[in-house]
C-alpha cells in the first residue's frame, strides 16, 4: 500500500455529511435537550415543593441556585479533564452523573438533600455542554461547523420549553417526583448510546498521537476514501502554543485576550437573559399588567434561540466576532426599548419577543465562535470555561435588578441598566477581534506513526 499521510480537517472538508456525523449530530443534540430540560425542571416542580413540604418561598432559594453553582463548577472542572483524557469519556460520565443525580432528587425527603442532589445534576450538566459543542465541531467541516453547532444548541430552550409541556401534564397526574425521575432515566439511557454509538474526536486522537488504526476506522465510518491512509496530521489554522494543558494553552499569551473576552461577552450575556427572567413577570406587574398577562409575555422571551441557526450560517460566511457583536448592539437596544413600551400592550408583545430572538440568538452563538477560537489541545477547556465562569453572570443578573428596584428605579430605567451588558459584551468581541484578527495560518500538526 502507498503511504499516504491524510490531514484529518481537510478529509472532513471534503466529505458530505455523512450517516455517522448524523449520528453525533442526533447524539450531542438530545445531550443539549435533556440539559435544557433538567436545568428547568426544579423551576417547573417548585410551586408542588411549597404546597406538599409547606415551605416558603425565600426558603426555596438555595435549591433554586444549587444546579447554576453546580454547572459553573462541571463546566470549569471538565474542560481541563476532557482535553487530557478525551471527549468521549468525559461527556459519557457527565451525563450519567446528571441522570443518576436527578434520579436520586426525586427521592429527596428534605430541602438540604435536594439541594446536595441538585448541585451535583449541575456538575453533570455542566460538563456536558462544554463537551458537547466540542465533540460536535471536532467532526464538521469548516464551512458548515458554526451553523452546525449553532442548531445543536437550539436543543437547550427546546428542552426547557418541553419540559414545562410535560411537567404541567405529569405533576397533576403523579406528582413533581415524576419530572425528576424523568430527567434521570432519559438521560442514563442516553450514556448507553454514548458508550455504544460516539466515537472519540478523531482531531482530538491525532493530537494525542493515538494509533493509526484507531484514528482510520472512525474516518472509515465517514468516508471509504480513508482506508488508504497510513498516517495522520492536524493542520490548526489556530496558532499553536507549546502547552501541555488546556488550561495552560487558553492562558497563554497567544489566546489570553480572547479568552478574557469571551468570559465577559458571556458573562454579560447571562446578566441579561437571567436579570429579565427572573424578573420580568415582576416588573410588569408592578407596570399594571394582570399575572397571567405578565406571565405569557416574559414567557416569549426565552423562545428566539432558533435564530442561532441563521447566526451559524453568517459565521461560516463571515465574520463572526462582528456578527455576534452587531447582535449583542441589537439585543441593548431592543431591551431597552422593551422599558418604554410597557403601557402599550401590543408593542410589548412584539419588542419582548424580538428582544429575546436577537438575545438568545448572540448568546447562543457564542459556544461555536469559542470552538472555532481555541486549538485542538485547548478547545475543551476554553469553551467550558467561558461556559462556567459566564453562569456567575446569571447570578449577578438577579441580584442586579433585586438591587434596581431596591433603589426604587423606574421601569424603564431598569431595562436602560439591564441593556449596557450588551454594550459591554459587543465591546469584548471587537477587542477579541483586533487582539487576535483572523488572519493566523495553518499549522502543521503532529503526524501519527505507520
Amino acid at each position: 500500500m502507498e503511504s499516504r499521510a491524510l490531514d484529518v480537517q481537510c478529509f472532513l472538508d471534503e466529505q458530505p455529511f455523512s450517516a455517522m456525523q448524523r449520528i453525533i449530530f442526533a447524539l450531542c443534540f438530545v445531550i443539549v435537550l435533556l440539559d435544557g430540560f433538567d436545568t428547568a425542571a426544579i423551576g417547573y416542580i417548585a410551586p408542588s415543593l411549597i404546597t406538599e413540604w409547606g415551605v416558603p418561598r425565600p426558603a426555596l432559594a438555595p435549591v433554586l441556585s444549587a444546579a447554576l453553582f453546580g454547572l459553573a463548577a462541571g463546566a470549569i472542572c471538565s474542560g481541563p479533564v476532557a482535553d487530557r483524557f478525551g471527549r468521549k469519556l468525559v461527556l459519557t460520565a457527565s451525563v450519567a452523573v446528571f441522570g443518576l443525580a436527578s434520579l436520586l432528587s426525586a427521592w429527596a425527603d428534605t430541602l438540604d438533600h435536594l439541594v446536595v442532589w441538585r448541585f451535583v445534576t449541575g456538575l453533570g450538566l455542566g460538563a456536558a455542554m462544554p463537551n458537547a459543542v466540542t465533540l460536535m465541531s471536532e467532526f464538521c467541516a469548516e464551512k458548515r461547523r458554526a451553523v452546525l453547532v449553532n442548531a445543536m444548541f437550539c436543543g437547550f430552550p427546546l428542552g426547557a420549553a418541553f419540559g414545562g409541556f410535560l411537567a404541567a401534564w405529569m405533576i397533576p397526574l403523579w406528582g413533581w417526583r415524576s419530572v425528576l425521575l424523568l430527567g434521570g432515566i432519559a438521560p442514563l439511557v442516553l450514556a448507553v448510546l454514548l458508550l455504544v454509538l460516539l466515537p472519540e474526536s478523531v482531531r482530538y486522537m491525532v493530537m494525542k498521537k493515538y494509533p493509526a488504526e484507531r484514528i482510520r476506522a472512525v474516518l472509515r465510518r465517514i468516508s471509504a476514501s480513508a482506508e488508504n491512509a497510513t498516517s495522520f496530521v492536524l493542520l490548526e489554522k489556530a496558532p499553536p502554543t507549546g502547552q501541555a494543558s488546556g488550561a495552560r494553552v487558553v492562558l497563554s499569551r497567544s489566546y489570553a485576550v480572547g479568552s478574557m473576552m469571551l468570559w465577559i461577552a458571556y458573562f454579560m450575556g447571562l446578566v441579561i437573559f437571567y436579570a429579565l427572567i427572573n424578573w420580568m413577570p415582576l416588573l410588569f406587574g408592578d407596570a399594571g399588567l394582570s399575572p397571567h398577562s405578565a406571565a405569557l409575555i416574559s414567557a416569549l422571551f426565552p423562545l428566539g434561540g432558533i435564530g442561532a441557526v441563521f447566526f451559524g450560517w453568517l459565521m461560516d460566511r463571515y465574520n463572526g466576532n462582528k456578527i455576534i457583536a452587531t447582535g449583542f448592539v441589537l439585543t441593548s437596544v431592543s431591551v431597552a426599548l422593551v422599558g418604554m413600551v410597557a403601557g402599550h400592550l401590543a408593542l410589548l408583545v412584539a419588542t419582548v419577543f424580538l428582544a429575546g430572538v436577537i438575545m438568545n440568538t448572540a448568546q447562543s452563538s457564542l459556544p461555536a465562535l469559542a470552538a472555532t477560537f481555541y486549538p485542538t489541545e485547548g478547545r475543551a477547556t476554553g469553551v467550558g470555561w467561558m461556559l462556567g465562569l459566564g453562569r456567575f453572570g446569571g447570578i449577578a443578573g438577579s441580584f442586579l435588578v433585586a438591587e434596581l428596584s431596591r433603589r426604587h428605579l423606574s421601569l424603564s430605567g431598569i431595562f436602560l441598566v439591564v441593556a449596557i451588558p450588551g454594550l459591554i459584551a459587543a465591546a469584548a468581541l471587537i477587542i477579541k477581534q483586533i487582539a487576535h484578527p483572523q488572519a493566523a495560518r495553518a499549522q502543521p500538526g503532529a503526524v501519527l506513526g505507520h
